[in-house]
């Protein structure tokens, strides 16, 4: 009779783990304390890899403190599973593909050990989405299980969550509502709250993947203000896109400049339209600076003037210390990020990638743009300038 309860349960969690592999979802989760029978089901079930892109168990407390880059009050509490989900849908964002919808889950459990606790058997679970923050709290009730079983329902509980922030059906997971106290909150986020979010810096980056293009794991981004967007930029995209042959082109606009006031949530909805009318997906980031932006695209390409890119190997810029200067961009070489250099009037003279001087060091991470390809010299500033903005 337990042997084919057992039995029933296994087919009904593969079931919720194959519609999950199923859905356009994808995962990274951080789980402490528990829920570890979780990752084997996800990982044993074929199209594992459609979900799952990381999973991390910071179990000892430095791993822990080293995550969430603070020493938490408690580290298993609501708050601390609240903030691994976080960090956990902030890295998916990074290493999922353009446009997939993705879940951070965080987990932190203090179960049954070896040694006699004084406290309660607890957990806290959270997912984050795009649109929805959920937590959960739950209580066992002492003595009633072993280590091994409060593990299959902290797993069970959490896959539950996992295909609930999936929105796949997982009805046929048992509750356990004869063992277990639960707690749980939500929060929901529109449009407007999410760029909030962004522009505080609590999300790394939001995506309108307003082109029909297929993604791939690879983003060519050419960031930029955008006020407002024209043909040079549409046609900078298109060639620097046959340059560098495979990815996925995007654009990319910071809500956050480093001389100037943020932009408002109006300012970004505005120029996001802007790309929905041409069917091109943008990104909206946070990060102004491109060793940080290439913390946040690692091995991306980005398309830049040869005027931006004089900027960027100037010691000037970096306290005048060109040893810093190195440092900072073989940091983003590291990141496995290229710059695709278009030609541009630099001082009154155009010029290409050839006329710069890059360090020997750096010349691997530079791609040029042939001029015959693409010679531009319109500029969003002078469009302003011509309609009067």
């Amino acid at each position: 009779m337990l042997l084919e309860k057992m039995t029933e349960v296994c087919v009904r969690v593969r079931g919720a783990v194959e519609a999950i592999h199923s859905c356009p979802y994808q995962t990274v989760l951080y789980l402490a304390g528990g829920a570890s029978q979780l990752l084997a089901w996800l990982l044993s079930v074929p199209g594992a890899s459609n979900t799952v892109l990381e999973a991390l168990v910071p179990y000892s407390r430095i791993s822990m403190i080293q995550l969430l880059a603070k020493i938490p009050s408690q580290f298993c509490s609501q708050q601390t599973a609240e903030d691994m989900a976080l960090l956990a849908y902030n890295r998916a964002l990074k290493l999922s593909k353009p446009g997939s919808p993705v879940v951070g889950v965080g987990f932190t459990g203090s179960l049954a050990t070896t040694r006699s606790k004084l406290g309660e058997h607890r957990f806290y679970m959270s997912t984050r989405t795009a649109d929805r923050l959920w937590i959960s709290g739950v209580t066992l009730t002492k003595g009633l299980h072993t280590r091994e079983e409060e593990d299959r329902v902290s797993s069970q509980l959490l896959l539950k969550a996992i295909a609930k922030a999936c929105k796949v059906p997982a009805t046929s997971i048992p509750d356990f509502s004869e063992s277990v106290v639960t707690e749980e909150c939500e929060k929901q986020f529109n449009e407007e709250q999410e760029l909030e979010q962004l522009i505080n810096g609590q999300i790394g980056f939001k995506i309108y993947p307003f082109s029909s293009e297929i993604p791939a794991e690879r983003k060519i981004i050419l960031p930029g203000s955008f006020n407002p967007l024209h043909e040079g930029h549409l046609k900078l995209m298109e060639v620097a896109s046959r340059v560098c042959g495979d990815g996925y082109p995007c654009f990319e606009l910071s809500a956050v400049n480093a001389d100037k006031p943020p932009l408002s949530v109006s300012q970004i909805k505005d120029r996001v339209k802007q790309f929905e009318k041409v069917g091109k997906t943008v990104i909206i980031s946070n990060q102004p600076f491109f060793y940080k932006k290439a913390e946040l695209f690692p091995g991306s390409a980005f398309v830049i003037g040869a005027d931006t890119a004089v900027r960027l190997i100037n010691p000037k810029y970096y306290d005048g210390d060109y040893n810093k200067m190195l440092k900072i961009l073989l940091g983003c070489k590291e990141t496995g990020c290229t710059f695709v250099v278009a030609g541009r009037n630099v001082d009154g003279v155009f010029k290409v990638l050839d006329d710069i001087d890059v360090p020997e060091e750096l010349k691997d991470m530079f791609i040029s743009i042939p001029s015959e390809q693409f010679r531009m010299d319109i500029s969003s500033t002078e469009l302003r300038k011509r309609s009067g903005m």
